[in-house]
């Protein structure tokens, strides 16, 4: 086992390739604490060098709306009309405090990403 910290893009490249050989490995063994050890090191990695941002709160709805089989017409009630539906996830109104509880409660979503700022179309 040389495991060393990933460094370089080479050195990301060269710890994938051996995660993908000892993948299946089984844990309590030489190459499954390996695999675990690889694991962290190419997540932290990836982390610092192709960090994924979180979409924003309206993206974040459809999403979970797509997961959850939740149609548009289902919003209706828990954030408003049907118009107001419409303008809320067409990003032509804001979401509200309340709307923010509601779609928490309903999505699963958390409210710290609910309320993070985006930009409203014209």
């Amino acid at each position: 086992m040389d495991i060393r910290p990933i460094k370089t893009e080479k050195d990301y490249e060269q710890a994938l390739e051996r995660l993908e050989i000892i993948f299946d490995a089984s844990p309590k063994t030489k190459e499954g604490d390996e695999a675990e050890i690889l694991s962290l090191l190419i997540e932290n990695y990836e982390n610092k060098y192709y960090p994924i941002e979180a979409p924003d709160p309206i993206d974040a709805i459809k999403i979970r709306m797509e997961e959850m089989n939740i149609k548009q017409k289902d919003l209706v009630g828990v954030i408003g009309g049907k118009s107001r539906v419409s303008e809320i996830l067409n990003k032509k109104k804001k979401l509200t405090v309340d709307m923010i509880r509601k779609l928490e409660k309903m999505l699963h979503l958390s409210a710290s990403n609910l309320v993070n700022n985006y930009q409203l179309m014209k």
